[in-house]
């Protein structure tokens, strides 16, 4: 089966430093893949080299089949990579439909729509988006009043507008209460599962990577050290000394093993 992502020998440089070392994996279609890895392990870097916002050093990413290396995020959203950030960006002047319909309007390139009625394209897909995160019955609020799960559901409805084979997710539980972690990651192995999005996710919360992800990549000073299922993972011994101290990542029983 043809990988939906696949990254090959990516390196990037700041000045004399090297963030990201021959970095080279695939995602599956339909596989929930997570990226970990200790503060500064240049997992921020590989994302915004494999959505455009930064160009690799040298090495090449494909997207079902077609090269992507080095385009502008605007044009490798447009063909089909979602993605959601550590930090939440919804326009909080605007309603929770508003901004998924903004997001849907970009999508079928009618951004610059006239203005007055503008509110009214769409609303039905943004409506079934929210549906499938769980605000459908908060579509009339405004966003500067939601709290922080709720925005960062929002924020995965506005990912999938684009009808996205892939997402990528930075940190998307981050500062998040636990059991807002779990429903969120959940949420995300549920579209998973049934609308077959292959995602990419980095995550510093172990609990929610062994509980959710099919497979785990770990990066280390901007090298892959390991990459397998959770079990494969934690008893990985260059994984144990790089989390050393840090017993979460042992202590777990393996949900896919």
């Amino acid at each position: 089966m043809n990988a939906v992502l696949k990254v090959s020998g990516l390196n990037r440089f700041f000045g004399g430093i090297q963030a990201v070392k021959d970095v080279t994996f695939e995602v599956a279609p339909g596989e929930l893949k997570a990226l970990i890895g200790p503060n500064g392990a240049g997992k921020s870097t590989c994302f915004n080299m494999l959505m455009g916002q930064l160009p690799p050093s040298s090495g090449k990413v494909f997207l079902n089949g077609e090269e992507i290396t080095g385009k502008p995020p605007r044009d490798i959203w447009r063909r089909g990579v979602g993605r959601t950030f550590q930090i939440t960006g919804t326009y909080q002047s605007m309603t929770v439909a508003e901004n998924v319909q903004m997001a849907l309007m970009s999508h079928h390139r009618r951004i610059f729509a006239i203005r007055p009625y503008a509110y009214k394209l769409y609303r039905e897909e943004a409506m079934a988006l929210l549906e499938i995160v769980g605000m459908a019955d908060q579509a009339d609020r405004a966003c500067a009043i939601l709290a922080y799960g709720d925005l960062k559901r929002l924020e995965l409805a506005i990912a999938l507008a684009n009808e996205p084979t892939l997402l990528l997710m930075d940190e998307p539980t981050a500062g998040m209460a636990p059991k807002e972690r779990i429903r969120l990651m959940q949420l995300t192995a549920d579209i998973v599962r049934e609308r077959g999005v292959s995602v990419l996710f980095t995550e510093h919360d172990m609990d929610v990577v062994f509980a959710h992800a099919h497979h785990i990549m770990v990066l280390n000073r901007g090298e892959l050290i390991a990459e397998g299922t959770a079990t494969e993972v934690r008893n990985n011994k260059k994984v144990q000394e790089v989390y050393l101290g840090g017993g979460m990542l042992f202590n777990k029983e393996d949900t896919h093993a």
